[in-house]
């Protein structure tokens, strides 16, 4: 089992992070664009973070030579609590402050309120990654295939059901 560390934890955080803010950004502008009710906004711009979440996760493990199926477990073993986290904190935030969600895009009151929100959902999700590193969870089922360490992929999903 991995030690997990405050930097790893901080590490995979910002990397998850970056795979929310793809899908979140782009749901909530394709949302507005197709004149949908800030719900529809909402559910589109969450189900779209946990794609792009997995895909910014699912690519390095491809290049690191796994076959499709046992990355893709391997991803939404390693990653959806941290976007789940992630995208409740997020929609929170943004549904919760008046007129956010409404905001122009082109202004700088909607990039700060972005700012705001995917700052706090780092904050809480750093914890949660933290906690599933300490028990070899999370990005630490993920972290041997990122840094070159073993490749032997046989049974490797088995293990980690139910992280």
């Amino acid at each position: 089992m991995h030690v997990a560390t405050k930097t790893m934890a901080a590490q995979a955080t910002l990397h998850c992070l970056l795979g929310c803010i793809i899908g979140e950004l782009v749901g909530l502008e394709l949302g507005r664009l197709l004149g949908l009710d800030t719900h529809y906004i909402v559910l589109l711009a969450g189900a779209l973070s946990f794609v792009s979440g997995y895909l910014v996760s699912t690519i390095p493990l491809l290049r690191a030579g796994l076959g499709f199926g046992v990355s893709l477990r391997t991803v939404l073993a390693a990653d959806t609590l941290s976007i789940l986290t992630m995208v409740i904190v997020d929609n929170t935030i943004m549904a919760v402050v008046p007129g956010a969600m409404d905001k122009d895009p082109l202004t700088l009151g909607y990039w700060g309120w972005r700012a705001v929100s995917f700052s706090l959902a780092f904050l809480v999700a750093w914890p949660v990654n933290y906690w599933q590193l300490k028990r070899g969870r999370g990005h630490a089922i993920t972290h041997q295939y990122h840094h070159g360490g073993n490749h032997d992929h046989s049974g490797h999903h088995e293990h980690h059901h139910g992280a």
